[in-house]
């Protein structure tokens, strides 16, 4: 399956929640989609339908692909601690996830991009992998040659997220990643123990 670059706002209305960040459009029309969307009375969904589901949107929410995030809860499980936890925090330190977090880019696809196209660096080196995994105490900066673009500067601009797991220097366009979040820390509704009971099943 390749990654989904179609309507955002299309599967913020099958989740019932703007899993993308602020959306006008969603707040129109916080209905499932299609014709009969916000008439048509669904059924009880299955165990596994919610379980699915709950997957779906984190999936889509970190903007990662099933191979991924397979792998990703394969590391999980094999650390000590609570496994759905550890799931979350393993997506919270990839690399394009910070950029979004500390404000450089407004989506997580838009710092996707910028690491991809070599405008990112960590602790000084040129870094271009977004599912690159950060560890407490690394830096996380745009490159000296990147600072002057136009969308970089406007989401710095307009970014008010704060976190206590980061730091952010905006004259340097630098931050540091100083911790893994606490699952209290992140802010995404998700179920990670309905992810949890649908990999073990």
């Amino acid at each position: 399956m390749a990654r989904y670059i179609g309507p955002k706002t299309k599967i913020a209305r099958k989740f019932g929640e703007a899993i993308f960040g602020d959306d006008k459009s969603f707040e129109k029309r916080n209905f499932p989609p299609g014709q009969h969307g916000n008439a048509r009375r669904r059924g009880k969904k299955s165990e596994y339908a919610v379980q699915l589901m709950e997957k779906q949107k984190a999936k889509y929410t970190y903007g990662i692909l099933e191979k991924q995030f397979r792998n990703i809860f394969a590391t999980a499980k094999r650390k000590e601690g609570v496994t759905g936890e550890i799931l979350l925090q393993l997506c919270e330190c990839r690399l394009d996830n910070v950029v979004f977090r500390m404000g450089v880019s407004n989506s997580r696809s838009g710092a996707r991009q910028l690491v991809s196209h070599r405008h990112i660096t960590v602790n000084g080196e040129l870094v271009n992998i977004p599912s690159y995994s950060l560890k407490a105490g690394d830096v996380v900066g745009v490159r000296e040659k990147s600072k002057s673009i136009s969308t970089i500067q406007d989401s710095l601009a307009t970014s008010s997220s704060v976190y206590e797991w980061m730091t952010w220097n905006t004259e340097k366009m630098e931050g540091t990643f100083v911790a893994v979040p606490e699952r209290l820390q992140i802010p995404e509704n998700i179920k990670e123990q309905l992810i949890v009971e649908l990999y073990s099943k």
